[in-house]
């Protein structure tokens, strides 16, 4: 990291253009997007971003998705403090995936649980 928010790479932009332009987005325009914690590698949450989302997470260093209930952004933490400061940002090997390595400023779901998954299905 350098001295602002932004991931490294980002700030350098050596070929993140190209893979930023080569990423898919579903028929609404939107790519879901895996929040993982960067240190325990937990994962966090799942959510969706558009390319505006998308734009203004690596604008400003910190996780910012598209509600589709509320058809508008949502700065993750904004309101609740519990902000997700990116790490690293990840492509799948398809390009219609995003990873998000985060540094979290506190839990994840609106429960107020760590993660979003702590619904044991099976196991």
């Amino acid at each position: 990291m350098t001295t602002d928010n932004r991931p490294q790479a980002v700030q350098d932009a050596d070929g993140a253009d190209q893979l930023l332009s080569a990423l898919v987005y579903n028929e609404a325009g939107l790519i879901p997007t895996i929040v993982q914690d960067a240190s325990t590698r937990q994962v966090l949450m799942m959510a969706w971003m558009n390319a505006e989302s998308l734009g203004r997470t690596l604008e400003i260093g910190e996780t910012v998705f598209w509600s589709r209930s509320r058809q508008e952004f949502w700065h993750k933490g904004a309101t609740s403090g519990n902000t997700q400061r990116v790490v690293e940002l990840r492509a799948d090997c398809d390009g219609d995936t995003l990873l998000v390595l985060v540094e979290p400023a506190g839990p994840a779901c609106h429960t107020g649980a760590v993660s979003c998954f702590f619904q044991t299905i099976i196991g």
